[in-house]
């Protein structure tokens, strides 16, 4: 366990799980004081292949200054291959209900959030608490389950098979911009077909119609963004994927905002007020 204070707030890292030698961590940022805490399960980005709980640290120590716990998971990824990042997510959701007390938490007041492919998981992880396979690794908690009150997405990757076929034909049409570089790549080594790329899809299970969980939620967009901002040319839609998938969101029952800022300023922590206001209503 690694603490390390800042002034009102407190970092901790607190192993949750166990992958046979491969601990599963939380980086728990909490606000100084007794609690109970909302909570928010933060995941970070990185194509599904790369990144780690550092790059939640300054959101979380924001939430954490207006009142709300951050935890930023290390979840599997890359050649663990899809799905075990939602195992893992649902885990830590059941995980931080079940031990919310001796954490400062207020297990009815959990929400998820993720940047970029952690966007997406959050997601899916939101739409679909109660997968089986999502649930798969055992929790001694009977009745605690893996809903949350709302969700909140920083420029996903919310359709994954449109945006691998959007950058392999960049690539095939030559001389691809530079934002294309191995993403190509990272889609292959954790979603290894385009079947799971169309199955653990946001977007698409709205378009199927499937029986998923709609709660409160955010999209918050940067732009110009080509990586996550585009049009999808095998959609009906005349819209870009931001747009599409909020029109599909609200079809289906649900809140959905999105909140665009400029692109060179999209993760400066002053811009972060529409997501701290969001959170701070539904976990309220």
């Amino acid at each position: 366990m690694t603490i390390t204070d800042i002034p009102s707030v407190t970092t901790e890292d607190i192993e949750i799980y166990r992958h046979g030698d491969r601990p599963l961590i939380v980086r728990l940022i909490r606000p100084d004081g007794a609690g109970p805490f909302p909570a928010i399960l933060d995941m970070h980005g990185g194509c599904w292949c790369k990144g780690g709980p550092d790059e939640c640290g300054v959101r979380g120590e924001v939430f954490a200054r207006a009142g709300m716990a951050s935890a930023a998971l290390d979840f599997r990824q890359a050649a663990d291959v899809y799905p075990s990042s939602l195992e893992d997510i649902n885990y830590a959701l059941r995980w931080l209900k079940a031990h919310a007390g001796e954490l400062r938490l207020d297990p009815g007041r959990i929400g998820i959030l993720g940047q970029s492919s952690g966007g997406h998981l959050a997601m899916l992880a939101a739409m679909r608490p109660n997968d089986p396979r999502y649930a798969a690794l055992p929790l001694e908690a009977p009745g605690v389950d893996a809903t949350v009150r709302c969700v909140g997405v920083m420029w996903p990757v919310i359709n994954p098979l449109s945006r691998y076929r959007r950058v392999m034909s960049l690539r095939a049409a030559g001389d691809p911009p530079a934002w294309v570089a191995d993403l190509p790549e990272r889609h292959d080594t954790y979603w290894v077909t385009e079947d799971n790329m169309a199955e653990g899809n946001p977007m698409l299970a709205l378009e199927r119609g499937e029986a998923v969980e709609i709660v409160p939620a955010i999209w918050f967009q940067g732009t110009p963004d080509p990586v996550h901002d585009y049009r999808d040319p095998e959609s009906p839609l005349d819209l870009n994927e931001p747009e599409r998938f909020a029109e599909n969101y609200r079809a289906a029952g649900g809140a959905i905002e999105i909140v665009h800022v400029a692109q060179g300023n999209r993760s400066d922590p002053a811009l972060l007020g529409p997501l701290v206001e969001f959170f701070k209503e539904h976990l309220a």
